[in-house]
């Protein structure tokens, strides 16, 4: 997209490519309606999901916000935690060391627990998996990971014929109780699909737009899914040139990250708005602030569009299966969610309120949304915040 205009990219394929001409100063529209704290389909979606009227469901949301901002603030009062959950009547419960420190959590006005083992606890143990994940890939466990609701390492399990499964599953059940094993999962895989012509395209495949997001010196990037970039390709949104893949994390049969930037191009910037595929206009992003296990969150991706759940947990391992046939591929650091994802989807953007949550990473290999908004199905994203650390960027804010 060479030229002298100036042009503006969706984050969300879904919008339409635009010319954004400015001149003049332009004068505030006092008259103009105020924006809703919550993007309208969200609070649909949360309404329908809880059985609740849509009220309700803004109740529910301002009360997310309140509870995530009074957990912000215990780290500044230098009040140790072992993570939080909202549990389903929408109560952030807040694991405690001890239960002096629970008290003290109790005071500031949030619910805390002393529980078994507690998120550091956790992580450790599910280490362990990952240790042996990289000795030899488990084909067949779909992913294992900490589930602070139930103070246990999930295991999901969709065949244990390999010897890599074999050999997981059996270091899972030495570590006791605290790993607990689920089966009957489906197959899991990377959500780029081989598609012609359509969305962001790259040497015959194509994924969804992720975020923008800058370098200390200005220089604008995309966001996005690694193994959409793995190749580190030349990226293009309706037909038209706009980015170059620069780093990714990714590398099938490696033990990996789904996190990769693209260099986008001078005349040529990602949009600081979320499309919703007209269901809702556009959602701007005003942070990255990370959502509670439990949290509303809705995704745009140009396969299934707009679709809404919550999140189910961080700090997930899954094994990839390559579709074209390659070998499978063991992905860390993902969050999961009820969120339905089809192939394609790769790379698009997931928000929770107006906080950007991250990028589609992948889900069921099988998995078919039935094209509404609070579809039923599950997915995996890469967490934002941890890619804009790793690469060192800031992101671009609405």
């Amino acid at each position: 997209m060479r030229g002298s205009r100036t042009y503006v990219l969706a984050a969300a394929v879904g919008a339409l490519l635009s010319v954004t001409v400015v001149s003049g100063a332009q004068a505030k529209d006092d008259s103009a309606p105020m924006t809703p704290r919550y993007q309208p389909e969200m609070v649909k979606a949360l309404a329908t999901t809880l059985g609740v009227s849509e009220d309700a469901a803004v109740e529910r949301l301002d009360s997310q916000t309140e509870q995530q901002n009074t957990l912000a603030s215990l780290g500044k009062k230098r009040i140790a935690t072992q993570g939080a959950f909202f549990d389903k009547a929408g109560t952030l419960v807040v694991n405690a060391p001890d239960a002096k420190t629970a008290d003290r959590i109790e005071d500031a006005g949030l619910t805390a627990r002393v529980p078994a083992r507690g998120e550091s606890a956790l992580n450790a143990i599910k280490a362990k998996l990952d240790a042996q994940a990289a000795r030899q890939t488990p084909s067949g466990i779909a992913a294992w990971s900490v589930d602070l609701q139930s103070d246990t390492v999930v295991v999901e399990v969709a065949n244990d014929r390999s010897a890599g499964a074999r050999a997981f599953l059996k270091q899972a059940k030495s570590l006791g109780k605290a790993v607990r094993v689920v089966e009957g999962k489906q197959q899991l895989a990377p959500q780029a699909l081989v598609y012609p012509g359509s969305r962001m395209t790259f040497n015959g495949y194509l994924c969804s737009v992720g975020y923008g997001a800058k370098d200390s010196s200005g220089r604008q990037y995309l966001v996005t899914a690694g193994h959409c970039i793995e190749d580190l390709p030349d990226l293009y949104y309706d037909n038209q040139h706009f980015a170059k893949g620069e780093r990714t994390r990714f590398a099938v049969g490696t033990n990996s990250v789904d996190m990769g930037i693209a260099r986008v191009d001078s005349d040529d910037q990602i949009a600081t708005k979320v499309g919703t595929y007209g269901q809702a206009g556009t959602i701007a992003v005003k942070g990255s602030k990370r959502a509670a296990s439990g949290a509303a969150l809705c995704k745009s991706g140009q396969t299934t569009q707009w679709t809404c759940g919550a999140v189910k947990s961080y700090n997930v391992t899954v094994t990839y299966v390559d579709q074209n046939g390659g070998p499978d591929t063991v992905v860390r650091g993902l969050g999961s969610s009820s969120v339905c994802t089809q192939g394609g989807d790769s790379g698009g953007a997931y928000i929770s309120g107006n906080q950007a949550q991250g990028m589609t990473s992948g889900g069921p290999t099988n998995q078919k949304c039935n094209g509404s908004v609070n579809s039923p199905g599950s997915s995996y994203f890469q967490p934002l915040d941890d890619a804009l650390s790793y690469y060192g960027l800031s992101l671009n804010l609405g």
